[in-house]
């Protein structure tokens, strides 16, 4: 989700759209307008098929965001991060920076998300009742809300991984055994097996003239991607176990001068050296970074008259670790902020840096050794 747009903040979680969202946007105002709507009341103003539509499908979105809102509520209160929520074109996303510590933190944060549509659909039953006779027209609109956040909510529930009902089964056997690992294992190859029936079913429909069947073959991609991608955290998280950042770091790195200029950079270091990544140091003072993603911004005429300290990353702004950070930390540091190295630093000096190849390297050794 690289192209997205903030819309609000509420308790301090960034509220996203991301640009893939708009698609299935339109698909629902299109669908309604055009088919629903007109097929489930008449009215000789054709326009407020539109307009319906286009309040139904932002409410169904927003009934969206309310799902994702009460996992990360939920979250937050149980003490862990929540970065942001972005909705994207098969639903919404709340991205938390840590995996709960505990399966008690986990069952109550995935069961509260299906809740919450069942809450809404509730709520948008009893809305419709109470618009029989004044607006036909809304109540056939929260009719549909109160069936999409009915079948949200059930969907979610299913019991395979990373869905809120493989994550309630997951916390119950993680709790049952002990083992994380295992528990894992176990709902994110149900969730698998769910996955596989999706696309199965959704082919099937396809064939049979039912061009839906090819939304739920999308969904049930995106449910097996996801399952695997689960497992295999949790398995780099095992493997990371016990490591941190002194473990990892390479104390072989070299500093350069701010004044240098980019030109004697890329021939005297980058070319001679065969480096990538470079510290500056204003005498013994470290006092930035700059890597060949920084040279390359700039094109070739320019290096003679550029100086490193034009184009290098400042102290303040680089991502850094301490050298008690874990593994884990590390693993997730360099993915949360898309870098591809991280300076290691003890008493505000920098004793080594940590490559992201470096570490998957020893990722793969590690798991290929058990570890």
């Amino acid at each position: 989700m690289k192209h997205s747009w903030k819309i609000g903040r509420v308790a301090g979680i960034d509220l996203k759209v991301d640009s893939s969202w708009i698609i299935i946007f339109l698909l629902f105002v299109f669908s309604l307008a055009l088919f629903y709507f007109p097929q489930s009341f008449k009215t000789a103003n054709r326009l407020l098929y539109w307009v319906l539509a286009i309040f139904t499908s932002l409410l169904v979105f927003a009934s969206v965001l309310f799902h994702e809102l009460a996992h990360s509520l939920i979250a937050k209160r149980q003490g862990e991060k929540v970065e942001d929520i972005t909705l994207f074109i098969l639903g919404g996303v709340a991205r938390i920076t840590e995996e709960p510590e505990k399966p008690q933190k986990e069952f109550y944060m995935a069961l509260v998300g299906p809740l919450s549509s069942f809450f809404l659909a509730i709520i948008f039953v009893l809305l419709a009742l109470l618009t029989v006779r004044v607006s036909p027209a809304l109540r056939v609109s929260f009719v549909y809300l109160a069936y999409i956040n009915a079948v949200l909510g059930a969907f979610n529930l299913l019991p395979g991984f990373p869905m809120d009902g493989g994550r309630v089964l997951r916390a119950i056997i993680w709790k049952v055994t002990g083992d994380l690992k295992k528990a894992t294992r176990i709902a994110s190859s149900v969730g698998q097996f769910i996955a596989f029936l999706m696309i199965f079913v959704g082919i099937f429909m396809f064939f049979k003239g039912n061009i839906g069947g090819l939304w739920l073959v999308l969904i049930g991609w995106f449910v097996h991607s996801a399952s695997v991608q689960g497992y295999s955290q949790v398995l780099l998280k095992e493997s990371l176990q016990g490591l941190k950042a002194s473990d990892l770091m390479s104390r072989d790195f070299v500093t350069i001068e701010p004044d240098l200029s980019v030109d004697a950079l890329v021939h005297d270091y980058v070319l001679k050296k065969r480096e990538r990544v470079f510290l500056v140091k204003k005498g013994e003072e470290f006092i930035g970074l700059v890597c060949l993603e920084d040279i390359k911004k700039f094109p070739r005429e320019r290096w003679p008259e550029l100086k490193v300290a034009d184009i290098m990353t400042p102290k303040e702004k680089i991502i850094s670790v301490s050298t008690e950070a874990t593994g884990d930390q590390i693993l997730s540091s360099l993915a949360s902020f898309e870098v591809n190295q991280l300076p290691v630093l003890d008493s505000g000096q920098v004793v080594g840096l940590i490559y992201r190849n470096d570490l998957l390297k020893t990722l793969q050794l590690r798991i290929e050794l058990g570890m």
